[in-house]
């Protein structure tokens, strides 16, 4: 049973999201990983997200470029935590993503991180924070590779 799910708005996104796919395995949360797309296939998303909670997804990480509405379609069709990644696709910068992905209405919010990869990892990391609310083994799989990253900060520190 999947406690995850990751959208991405096309296929293109794929090498930018799959950060977040590979900390969701290492700290052994279960996903769907699929493309849908706001405009293209609303239908499609909507159907997604309504078998995925029937399913037992608790979280939905969105990945869109450009108009990026797919975090927003999906928060329109859910109560569950939505997290949006803005993708760098347009002349823009990625500009046009973060501010469609961030400027929700009122009562259909969608949790925003950073662009590209690193709004990927920590979409990836903020969903296991959530999840780990009501799971204490997870909690403690967050803990020890936070652990892992302050050792490695100070190995770093003492090679220099």
């Amino acid at each position: 049973m999947p406690q995850v799910a990751i959208f991405m708005g096309s296929k293109s996104d794929e090498s930018t999201i799959r950060p977040c796919a590979d900390i969701l395995d290492k700290l052994d949360i279960s996903y769907v990983f699929t493309i849908t797309s706001a405009h293209r296939t609303p239908e499609r998303t909507a159907t997604l997200v309504a078998e995925l909670e029937r399913d037992g997804v608790q979280v939905f990480i969105c990945a869109a470029g450009l108009a990026a509405h797919l975090a927003g379609a999906v928060a329109a069709k859910t109560i569950r935590p939505v997290l949006g990644i803005p993708v760098t696709a347009s002349s823009l910068g990625g500009m046009d993503a973060l501010l469609a992905t961030v400027q929700m209405p009122p009562g259909f919010p969608v949790g925003t991180l950073a662009l590209d990869k690193v709004g990927a990892r920590n979409a990836a990391w903020l969903a296991a924070q959530i999840l780990a609310l009501h799971d204490p083994a997870l909690a403690r799989r967050i803990m020890d590779e936070r652990q892992k990253m302050i050792a490695q900060v100070e190995e770093d520190a003492h090679t220099l």
